[in-house]
């Protein structure tokens, strides 16, 4: 078996004692962006196995959409990425707290 190299890491140890690794990261080519999927990409950035830039170069994310992504999972979770959540868990343009 022949291993590619990889800048970073090929594996993190997430605080809930689960591994992720470079194979759990969607494949570049994603177009259908589950909130699994976006969870994993979070993940991934949090914990050092893609740097950001790396994670923007290769699914073709804006620092924005990222960043409302990060924000989305620490304010409610995992299921605030969901699209159909959007309502329930994002302010509209406007609205301040």
């Amino acid at each position: 078996m022949y291993l590619h190299k990889v800048e970073g890491p090929r594996s993190v140890t997430l605080p809930d004692g689960s591994v992720l690794s470079r194979a759990d990261l969607p494949p570049a080519d994603t177009k259908r962006w589950v909130a699994s999927r976006k969870a994993v990409v979070v993940r991934g950035v949090l914990y050092g196995l893609i740097s950001l830039s790396d994670a923007k170069k290769r699914y073709g994310l804006s620092d924005e959409e990222f960043n409302t992504w990060v924000s989305a999972v620490a304010e409610h979770g995992i299921d605030a990425l969901k699209v159909t959540a959007l309502k329930k868990y994002r302010q509209p343009k406007g609205e301040s707290e």
